[in-house]
């Protein structure tokens, strides 16, 4: 029973931290009606940003801002690349753009890099409550979570920028109509959803080893995260993903960790088929 309970607590602090990766991804698809298939390519690069930082002697934790403002400033060039023009178009356009330039950016990584495992070691003391360990990487990731989260939060709400991106979000007609430079909005939005995709993967990195292809995964468990969220919605998000890791904390104690996969995409059926908008869809007008 200790061992379930440190799990369950466990999966909670690795689940913000899916719950981080997801926001970035709610995001995007909220604002711009793009599925970013560039996620992982960018949660990738918040893995190599922190290994590459802290290889030149960086602090792990003080590349956090570097990353951040990194990965909008890249987020902002690939929606001018990609994105843009698609914007509007069916589906499949954005959907084909982003996974080409998705391949494009793996092709190049594996070039320079290839497919070994990467660790950054980061020492940080656990704390200990009675009988149970936990990480101390683990809990100050899912502090920085919260923190960047209740960030985001405040931003969308209480902020003039942050009203634009919801009311665009909401209706983008209606937004142009009283004066807000939607392309510009649309392209704030897209930078910010990548860069919270690239510090959750320097947050990743803090946690567990990585490949070059580790993003396809963490990918996979965002659209987990956002059906069980919400699509468009960066709190349900941010829900969904310590959902996820409770699903994770309390499956891996009692089967293989091969199986958790298998569980996580049975639970995303089910939610799709019974809330195709995900369990806390925000409303449009």
């Amino acid at each position: 029973m200790s061992g379930l309970f440190a799990s369950i607590i466990d999966g909670v602090l690795v689940g913000s931290v899916y719950g981080l990766a997801a926001m970035g991804l709610t995001l995007i698809w909220g604002v711009t009606d793009v599925v970013n298939l560039t996620h992982g390519s960018a949660i990738v690069a918040g893995m190599f940003g922190l290994y590459l930082l802290t290889s030149t002697g960086v602090p792990p934790y003080a590349t956090l801002p570097l990353i951040l403002v990194g990965g909008f400033l890249v987020g902002l060039l690939l929606y001018w690349i990609c994105v843009h023009r698609v914007i509007g178009r069916p589906p499949l356009m954005s959907l084909l753009s982003t996974f080409s330039v998705n391949l494009v950016l793996i092709g190049l990584g594996t070039a320079v890099w290839g497919t070994a495992l990467f660790n950054v070691p980061v020492a940080l003391p656990s704390v200990s409550w009675q009988r149970y360990t936990f990480p101390g990487t683990h809990i100050l990731a899912a502090v920085l979570t919260a923190a960047i989260a209740g960030c985001l939060y405040v931003f969308l709400h209480r902020t003039r920028l942050g009203k634009a991106i919801r009311a665009v979000a909401n209706n983008r007609g209606a937004a142009e109509l009283v004066g807000i430079p939607t392309t510009q909005v649309l392209s704030l939005a897209f930078g910010l959803g990548v860069a919270l995709a690239g510090v959750s993967g320097m947050l990743i990195a803090t946690l567990f080893p990585f490949t070059l292809l580790s993003g396809d995964a963490y990918q996979l468990k965002s659209f987990v995260v956002i059906v069980l969220g919400g699509l468009g919605n960066p709190t349900g998000a941010l829900l969904g993903g310590i959902a996820l890791g409770l699903v994770e904390g309390l499956s891996t104690p009692f089967m293989p960790v091969s199986w958790t996969l298998v569980i996580e995409f049975v639970l995303f059926v089910i939610v799709l088929i019974a809330y195709p908008n995900g369990l806390l869809a925000p409303r449009r007008a």
